[in-house]
């Protein structure tokens, strides 16, 4: 693990956004930086941290832990179903198959927790127990796990995401009935496999969402990313039977403390320029998701301060240039 110390002494040592020529057409994601040539894609995961429908800061070595948390769990799972993806010539970058997306977030729940309107807990003690095509009984405590994975869908617009069933999704065209059968299949296979191998490595794959899309042959292609610190809630295996019985929250690889901080000391939905995050908490975050990585892969992560980053990047994407 690399020391707190030493991330909070390269706080700058960033990649913030990459501006590469003839790799492709650019667009720009909420953290990735997309170039798409005629029959692939290159993502580039930035170290960019959103919330509150902006960037709010830039964390030292995050894009690096989303690829290669991704990358892992892209090998364990591809017996399930084939991914996107081709080459990691980077540690920040994967080269993918272009694939027609599938505008649906298979989103899969495993415990009865969370804080938004749209989650599992608020929804339950507000009296809904339909859940999925599941009933749930009465009297079950908050953060406690469900009687089976749920397959919960949403849409993917551009507005809002919307909270779907599979009818109401056909019926809006946004996949026909055959494959969102297949997809949710498909989800449920992988959270599974995701809760067993997480387990093994101390954590709770406690939810989690995933992306699909159709290759050139029509087959259903996992995309995106897969239990990475951004799309998943991990919970510590260890203390959570006893801390469920006292009542308590399990512990968690939190970071909503920096997204609080903005709250409490700006107004993050109507300034114009926002403070910068404080260095500590930076450090903080980047060693948090670090901590996550190399308890799921078991490997170290590591990383040279000394090398800026776009340089290498280049370096490493010279073979994919197109001209």
């Amino acid at each position: 693990m690399i020391p707190i110390e030493e991330l909070a002494a390269h706080v700058d040592h960033v990649l913030q956004g990459t501006d590469f020529k003839n790799l492709g057409e650019k667009r720009t994601g909420k953290v990735r930086d997309i170039y798409i040539q005629k029959d692939k894609v290159i993502l580039v995961s930035t170290d960019r941290h959103t919330s509150f429908d902006r960037i709010i800061a830039h964390i030292p070595c995050k894009g690096a832990v989303l690829t290669g948390t991704s990358h892992f769990w892209f090998e364990q799972t591809k017996d399930i179903v084939p991914n996107h993806i081709i080459d990691m010539p980077d540690p920040n970058v994967v080269v993918v198959k272009k694939c027609q997306v599938i505008k649906v977030e298979a989103v899969v729940r495993g415990y009865l927790t969370g804080s938004t309107n749209t989650s599992v807990w608020t929804r339950y003690n507000s009296g809904e127990r339909n859940f999925g095509g599941l009933v749930f009984p009465d009297g079950l405590k908050k953060n406690s796990k469900l009687p089976q994975p749920i397959f919960d869908p949403t849409t993917k617009e551009d507005e809002h995401d919307r909270a779907l069933t599979l009818d109401e999704l056909v019926a809006e065209g946004f996949a026909t009935k055959e494959v969102l059968m297949k997809l949710k299949e498909t989800a449920l296979a992988l959270f599974k496999r995701g809760q067993d191998i997480a387990a093994q490595h101390g954590l709770i794959l406690v939810d989690t969402k995933y992306e699909f899309g159709l290759d050139e042959n029509g087959t259903l292609t996992l995309i995106d990313e897969i239990h990475t610190p951004d799309s998943s809630r991990y919970w510590k295996l260890g203390s959570y039977d006893e801390r469920l019985a006292s009542g308590l929250e399990p512990e968690y690889f939190d970071k909503e403390f920096l997204r609080l901080w903005f709250k409490d000391n700006c107004d993050p939905y109507k300034d114009e320029v926002l403070p910068a995050a404080p260095k500590d908490m930076v450090a903080e975050l980047a060693h948090r998701y670090i901590e996550i990585y190399e308890t799921i892969t078991g490997k170290t992560f590591t990383t040279d301060f000394s090398q800026p980053i776009a340089e290498r990047i280049a370096a490493n994407l010279k073979k994919y240039e197109t001209n």
